[in-house]
């Protein structure tokens, strides 16, 4: 059992929680809980190991298990080490450093998200989660967004990062893929057309600005148009991951 904090996997896993930097260095990141151990293993993703304690339960155990069949090497930890490692206020006593192995894009998307200067890690892992569950086939990620390996991300993003390409990129990049998919490109904007009025079964990028400052003059430049979400009241906004949920699924809609 692992009891010390200067064990070499404690160390780790405290860097990879902690920087964005050590997690792109050891190209690497951590998932908490059972239910992400279980996306991931699922997703037959690579595991570098896992750690759990002597709280964890039944169906945790089983995964537990599970990784020590398939060769992972896992170990277990004092629950106060565990406690100490955590970043949620129930622990479920288990976590894993995976690798980051991201999937590939697909030879001819017809539904990509662009979160642009999405900061906070819930609106982005929000965005993910939805994204997954509507059909979007590729992220695309620009400059000045959160990374998407943050513990808070992945948690939020509930197995996204285990089924959806997501694949940081600068604009030229991002221009190339769009033009060479023949993509329309829509832009999130309160002035824009309304998204009921708009013809969203064509091939399509949506791009979602930030919360604060919105979308970057790259973002701007590259759109064709900006759709709007229709609201009553005296409501102003949604904020990034509820107003980037609802257009997609409202692609979904119109294409179903």
């Amino acid at each position: 059992m692992i009891t010390s904090t200067q064990n070499s996997k404690i160390k780790l896993v405290r860097a990879l929680l902690g920087r964005a930097k050590e997690r792109r260095a050891a190209n690497a990141f951590v998932v908490e809980g059972v239910r992400l151990v279980e996306e991931a293993v699922n997703s037959n993703w690579e595991f570098r190991f896992a750690l759990y304690d002597e709280s964890l339960h039944e169906r945790g155990r089983s995964q537990v298990e599970g990784l020590k069949s398939r060769g992972v090497d896992v170990e277990m930890v004092s629950e106060s080490l565990m406690k100490s490692l955590s970043e949620t206020e129930t622990p479920q006593g288990i976590l894993a450093v995976l690798t980051d192995s991201r999937l590939p894009l697909p030879d001819s998307p017809n539904f990509i998200l662009i979160p642009d200067q999405i900061r906070d890690p819930g609106n982005l892992g929000t965005l993910l989660r939805t994204a997954a569950a509507a059909g979007v086939q590729a992220v695309l990620l620009p400059p000045e967004t959160t990374d998407v390996f943050a513990s808070k991300v992945v948690r939020s993003g509930m197995g996204a990062h285990f089924r959806l390409p997501i694949h940081v990129m600068a604009w030229e990049e991002i221009k190339q893929i769009t033009k060479s998919a023949n993509l329309q490109i829509y832009l999130a904007d309160m002035e824009g057309t309304s998204c009921w009025e708009t013809d969203l079964r064509q091939p399509l990028a949506l791009i979602v600005g930030g919360e604060a400052e919105g979308a970057s003059d790259e973002a701007r430049k590259l759109a064709n148009e900006q759709i709007s979400i229709p609201m009553a009241g005296k409501v102003e906004s949604l904020n990034a991951g509820v107003a980037g949920s609802v257009l997609m699924f409202e692609v979904m809609r119109q294409r179903t």
